[in-house]
């Protein structure tokens, strides 16, 4: 879908749950609310749990509520002075942000040995403690019928959301949001703390944090050091504030544990966090487009942009560092969308969802007045999907157009002044006062993340893309703004952009900044020529957005009849029907465990320090510290020696059910404490986005005795050893 809005990303199905549906569910599948624990309590006690189920429903109560969301990472409390870990690539930003060639704390990795040292994450960074989650499902559907056209049903729903949230934001400490379930079924209201003030505490150097790099994603055996630390800070009244040297540590209501002691093969884990989204339920023709053209596509944007990047930055220049965060998210999910196609390929998916979809529309048949509900929603969901996919190609690029910094900036800010004309309720969300902090700290991580040359670079890259396109999806107001004929003409585009780029001040922070108080008239005065394309094109991408909402709200009608037929066949078979994620928090449990992917291949569940050194080549991203290896060398466990595999565990396997979001969870033991945190998967669990298989997936977890031997023995970050609360057996 075009419209990257809230109601496109919480497009989600759920289900409702019953003994006889739970009783059929694989003992490790689904991403499980936690409102559903106290009903799968059996599974969970027979699963090897010790703490009562009944406390994994409750937001106020241990250990949910030191469960916390980065707004795209998970992570938990480990200290009641406001202390959260979570991964290494989720704090990889506010690391980068806060290097410098001089200074590269990527390379050296950051340890803040005292409070005072600890220095501001990178702008717009947040620690979410959720507090209560609440059925609003009637007061979302308020005023909807049927006759509605998309666009209204879309605004609808949109005035809706906004009047739940201003009420549940009334006293400026909360950030709240709606979420969809069942696809439309069913709405929430979910209430969240917004700590504001987030600080970077302690980074392992890459070399640990990202050993194997890309090489290693998604595969195993793995030797990744993915962990990182940020510490919560409020205002002296414990409310959140945004930062300032006066505000103090944050005191959570509770906090995790350490097991220094971990787990072995076999124990019982499970893992909370805040996984972003699953698509189990979607229809095949939706299937096929993603995986036979969407993945594929996407991929060659991110692999291009990448090397772009590259191509146009040294090694070891300020520019290059500049955009190592983007060159980390974009080939993260470049070799994902690489292994989700190659997964498709050996897979019969397709074949068994044509199946099922063929023995539900049988099931709906037989009963004349189900068929005469729901049929006509199976046939508007399904033409609704052909007709979006007729403008793929261009919603596509629109899509990556992002990744050039200036336009797209001028774009934003232009936004800004004209929604600021409308009353605030009135606004497109992203432009509402509510907003106005994040809007100013995405310029302001502009700084540190933007070079002339690159972004030029970038922007040359996606104009040829453009060119590919087919011309009927051209647009006026991009053929006008960089001199585009019928044909690429790379000489004088390189002119064109170098003028462009010449004349616009926006990559000042001081300039853009102001520009957050400028008036309708005083962008259309401007020759800045990348604010004269915001205004240039203004119509014609409002009319875009306007067509993408209309189908939006399409999806929204048949969506969620098509769902509620779907989950009373499911019922009827007694297969498991389970919320797709939503970047809601979720509970998911199972064992450690590795897996037989292949004939002849048998995957252990932990890798060892020895595997470091057997992979070490010296040369990134197979580089450890040399102190680290002369420790491996020399045997030093310490307590954290697992008997089993003579040597400290590094990562192990589990059958944890999870997706992207869940980076950073809490992997937790029977008793509720931590043993390690969740940073990936395995190569052949990629595809459970969509097709769940109970054998081959697993997650991968950094072991915590990994975790605590490299703060003991390498970084000597004693400080923090001594903030968390150890168990020992």
């Amino acid at each position: 879908m075009k419209t990257n809005k809230w109601l496109t990303q919480s497009l989600v199905v759920g289900a409702f749950m019953s003994a006889t549906l739970i009783s059929a569910v694989h003992a490790d599948e689904g991403m499980w609310e936690p409102s559903q624990m106290p009903e799968i309590r059996d599974r969970l006690v027979s699963g090897g749990l010790k703490i009562d189920p009944a406390n994994l429903s409750s937001f106020e109560d241990f250990p949910l509520n030191a469960i916390v969301s980065l707004g795209g990472c998970s992570a938990s409390f480990v200290s009641p002075k406001g202390l959260v870990v979570t991964n290494h690539h989720c704090v990889y930003g506010s690391v980068q942000y806060n290097s410098t060639t001089e200074n590269n704390l990527l390379e050296d990795g950051f340890l803040a040995r005292s409070m005072t040292d600890e220095v501001p994450a990178v702008p717009g960074s947040r620690i979410y403690v959720t507090e209560a989650v609440t059925d609003v499902t009637n007061k979302m559907n308020k005023n909807l019928r049927d006759d509605m056209s998309g666009i209204e049903r879309y605004k609808m729903l949109e005035d809706n959301r906004k009047a739940l949230i201003s009420d549940c934001e009334s006293t400026n400490i909360h950030r709240c949001d709606v979420s969809a379930f069942h696809q439309g079924m069913e709405y929430r209201l979910i209430k969240r703390l917004e700590i504001r003030d987030v600080r970077l505490v302690y980074a392992p150097a890459t070399s640990i944090g990202k050993y194997g790099g890309d090489i290693d994603n998604w595969q195993w055996p793995r030797h990744t050091g993915d962990w990182g630390f940020y510490r919560a800070y409020v205002g002296k009244d414990g409310k959140p504030a945004d930062y300032s040297k006066d505000n103090v540590p944050y005191t959570s209501k509770s906090f995790l544990k350490v097991a220094a002691d971990g787990v072995k093969e076999n124990d019982f884990v499970m893992a909370a966090g805040y996984p972003g989204r699953t698509n189990r339920y979607r229809t095949s023709d939706e299937i096929e487009n993603q995986f036979t053209w969407y993945y594929p596509e996407a991929r060659a944007y991110r692999e291009d942009i990448i090397a772009t990047i590259e191509e146009s930055s040294p090694a070891d220049s300020q520019a290059r560092l500049n955009y190592e965060s983007t060159i980390s998210y974009l080939a993260n999910y470049a070799k994902n969308f690489q292994s989700m196609e190659e997964s498709f390929q050996h897979s019969d998916f397709l074949a068994r969802r044509q199946q099922q979809e063929k023995k539900f529309a049988g099931w709906l048949k037989k009963d004349s007045a189900r068929a005469a509900k729901y049929m006509p929603a199976i046939s508007g969901l399904n033409a609704l999907v052909a007709q979006e996919q007729t403008t793929r190609q261009l919603d596509l690029w629109r899509g990556y157009f992002s990744y050039a910094t200036l336009p797209s900036v001028a774009e934003d800010l232009y936004r800004l002044a004209v929604e600021r004309e409308k009353p605030d309720a009135e606004r497109e969300p992203g432009y509402q006062e509510r907003d106005m902090t994040r809007f100013k700290q995405s310029l302001e991580r502009i700084t540190h993340r933007y070079d002339e040359t690159v972004d030029k670079a970038i922007l040359t890259y996606l104009l040829g893309r453009y060119m590919e396109l087919d011309p009927a999806q051209h647009l006026a107001s991009v053929d006008k703004q960089f001199r585009l004929g019928n044909k690429l003409d790379e000489k004088k585009l390189a002119k064109t952009l170098n003028g462009l780029y010449k004349k616009s001040s926006l990559d000042d922070e001081a300039v853009r900044l102001a520009w957050m108080d400028k008036s309708v008239a005083d962008f259309k005065k401007s020759k800045d020529p990348f604010i004269q394309w915001a205004v240039n094109s203004f119509d014609e991408r409002m009319a875009l957005e306007e067509h993408d909402k209309e189908i939006e709200g399409q999806f929204l009608h048949q969506r969620p009849l098509y769902m509620s037929a779907f989950v009373a066949f499911n019922r009827s078979l007694g297969l498991p029907v389970y919320a797709d994620a939503n970047s809601s928090l979720r509970i998911t449990y199972g064992h450690v465990k590795g897996n037989q992917p292949k004939d002849g291949l048998l995957n252990l569940p932990f890798t060892t320090l020895e595997g470091i050194v057997e992979k070490d080549t010296g040369v990134e991203p197979f580089n450890a510290p040399k102190e680290e290896l002369a420790l491996i060398r020399e045997k030093k466990y310490g307590p954290y020696k697992l008997d089993a595999i003579n040597s400290v565990p590094v990562n192990f396997l589990c059958t944890l059910d999870i997706t992207g979001g869940n980076s950073g969870s809490a992997t937790l033991n029977s008793k509720g404490e931590l043993v390690g945190l969740l940073f990936d998967g395995v190569y052949e669990s990629i595809i459970g986005d969509w097709d769940f298989d109970d054998d081959l997936n697993r997650a991968i977890v950094v072991d915590i005795r990994y975790i605590l031997w490299v703060m003991t023995y390498l970084d000597k970050a004693d400080n923090l050893l001594e903030e968390m609360s150890m168990v020992r057996k």
